[in-house]
């Protein structure tokens, strides 16, 4: 795998339709070194901290290859970072399992949770129903935790390090997002996982509602 770009953003205020919002999600490509802490990148801007952000999701990923299937399915430029990914990776899979690994120099990143879409995704795409196409595609990229810091640049090489630790994938929990039902033993198969503490907390609220 190969790391494309490297993309932060400032606070910007976006507006589609009579929707307006001050958001984080305007990431762009950065030139040469960018240090990742555990709490993301340094002067990356989080507003929807609820969402957003946390040292279980300080670094957002989305593949390369998932790039070039939106431009083909809608025949649309998408310049790297419009996604609000702080990695744009080559190769990168896109049902990694959560406690799988990413090796960039120094720096390990470990997934920990899907990207749910939102208003703020539809807004930025400058359409409204973008975040039910996100949602069909299957597509959601993938958040990490930080368990080493180091300092990165796009062109590095990245290495998969997968954990024998879970069997619960990025895809199994974005579509566990959007069932009516849910199967208990497989809520608590998703509990033994290292899930960020979002969706942790979500997950033991359905299974405390089976109870």
């Amino acid at each position: 795998m190969r790391l494309e770009s490297v993309n932060v953003a400032r606070a910007e205020t976006i507006a589609h339709g009579n929707k307006s919002m001050e958001t984080g999600i305007c990431k762009r490509p950065v030139e040469g070194s960018v240090l990742v802490t555990e709490a993301g990148i340094p002067g990356d801007a989080i507003i929807a901290t609820r969402h957003h952000g946390g040292p279980d999701q300080a670094v957002y990923a989305y593949s390369a290859d998932d790039y070039d299937w939106w431009a083909e399915t809608t025949g649309r430029d998408y310049p790297a970072g419009i996604f609000g990914e702080n990695l744009t990776i080559r190769d990168l899979p896109g049902d990694l399992r959560i406690g799988d690994r990413l090796l960039i120099g120094a720096v390990v990143l470990e997934a920990t949770a899907p990207r749910i879409p939102c208003d703020t995704l539809s807004t930025r795409m400058q359409d409204k129903g973008f975040g039910m196409a996100f949602r069909r595609a299957e597509r959601p990229g993938i958040y990490f935790r930080v368990l080493n810091e180091g300092e990165i640049r796009a062109g590095d090489t990245v290495t998969l390090v997968e954990s024998d630790s879970s069997d619960v994938t990025i895809l199994d929990l974005f579509r566990h997002k959007y069932r009516l039902r849910h199967d208990p033993e497989e809520l608590r198969r998703y509990l033994d996982a290292p899930l960020a503490s979002r969706l942790r907390a979500e997950v033991e609220a359905d299974l405390a509602a089976l109870q």
